[in-house]
């Protein structure tokens, strides 16, 4: 097999008709290796001993279901708001990993989960966007597009980014459609998360290669500022997402595009602050000092937050189908192939620690409610790990 499991699938837009044709030969990298036309996957590096000076064991572990869409898993106080591809969304409490609520939506899940803390909202393979309330239904509504970027629940009202590049805006208690934002599409699109937060009283919307602030009450553009430009000469080469997870510190927030760049903007202004190359395909987060991401290789690393400057690499995972970083205390937290969460320095890159799972690859970014640390597995498991 000469496939790379950690790129996402491209795939030409979906919209209305649930028969639309694939375009052949588009899902990328099924049969070549970005190392190299046809030439075998690169041997994962093998793991070596940690210092342990970051201690953390598992505190619990909770039943989920197999995952195989984008999942985000969302917090909120001490619940985990989480969703399995058979349908099953759930809210855990993060102390214990008990069930509070377990419901069926009906269909396959295709983009979750987005919650407030009350109003919770999933996307289901056959386009409808789904909210849910204590455990039960409250509406749902067709989209006539895709997504794969977990609904935004907030002020009220459940944004959604389609594959089209459209943005739409619901009531949360009616599912009444507010308003919908169509930019140009292009022919593919990334087949996971994209970014989609609220920054003050700013809808802030990754779209195509560009970082986008429109008004949350009309959908109309406020700034766009470009993260990173189209390059190439045919579809592939010329596509640019941004992609989840994101960095926000006050006003400024960091996005990753898709194997091309990861730069910051001022949200409020809507001006780019700067832009560095970078070949990764999952989100970053940060702190006040720096910019944490994975790159495609398995290669980790830390940008300055004010300018972008390189600040240290770890190259002790590489290979190892990385998930977006999480900062967790003094360290970041990556999940990879095997299962294994890792703990890494944030000052200079130093392995910390690990923490094994059930052996299948981490799904999502790993989460923090409180002082646990919460991976899923594709297998469909959820582990809390706590400091001891």
């Amino acid at each position: 097999m000469t496939s790379l499991k950690f790129l996402k699938t491209l795939q030409p837009i979906r919209r209305a008709l649930p028969t639309a044709l694939l375009l052949a030969g588009l899902t990328l990298l099924s049969g070549c290796s970005l190392f190299g036309g046809g030439s075998p996957k690169p041997k994962p590096t093998e793991l070596q001993a940690v210092s342990g000076v970051v201690s953390a064991k598992q505190a619990w572990s909770a039943r989920l279901g197999v995952v195989n869409f984008p999942l985000t898993l969302k917090v909120v106080a001490s619940t985990l708001y989480a969703a399995a591809s058979d349908g099953n969304v759930v809210a855990i409490n993060t102390k214990t990993g008990a069930d509070i609520w377990r419901v069926n939506v009906g269909a396959p899940i295709a983009a979750g989960v987005g919650s407030d803390g009350k109003t919770v909202a999933v996307i289901t393979d056959l386009n409808d966007v789904v909210a849910l309330q204590d455990g039960r239904e409250i509406w749902r509504t067709r989209l006539t597009a895709q997504a794969y970027t977990a609904p935004l629940v907030a002020g009220e009202r459940v944004f959604v980014l389609a594959a089209d590049r459209s943005v739409s805006a619901f009531d949360g208690r009616s599912g009444v459609k507010l308003w919908t934002q169509q930019r140009p599409n292009e022919p593919l699109v990334l087949r996971q998360s994209g970014v989609l937060l609220a920054v003050n009283n700013t809808l802030v919307v990754g779209l195509s290669g560009r970082l986008a602030g429109l008004s949350p009450t009309s959908g109309s553009v406020l700034w766009e500022a470009p993260i990173a430009s189209p390059r190439g000469i045919n579809d592939v080469e010329r596509l640019v997402d941004l992609v989840g997870d994101v960095s926000r510190a006050g006003d400024v927030v960091c996005a990753r595009a898709f194997q091309a760049t990861i730069g910051c903007v001022n949200a409020v202004r809507g001006n780019l602050l700067w832009s560095k190359p970078a070949a990764g395909s999952h989100g970053v987060d940060g702190d006040d000092r720096f910019i944490f991401g994975t790159e495609t290789d398995g290669t980790v690393l830390a940008l300055g937050r004010a300018d972008g400057e390189r600040a240290w690499i770890n190259q002790g995972l590489r290979y190892r189908e990385l998930t977006a970083p999480v900062v967790v205390g003094r360290s970041i937290a990556v999940g990879d192939f095997a299962g294994f969460v890792h703990l890494i320095s944030r000052t200079d890159g130093s392995m910390l620690n690990r923490m094994p799972t059930d052996g299948s690859m981490i799904a999502a970014t790993p989460v923090l409610a409180g002082n646990t640390l919460i991976a899923a597995t594709r297998n469909g498991a959820l582990f809390g790990f706590v400091p001891e």
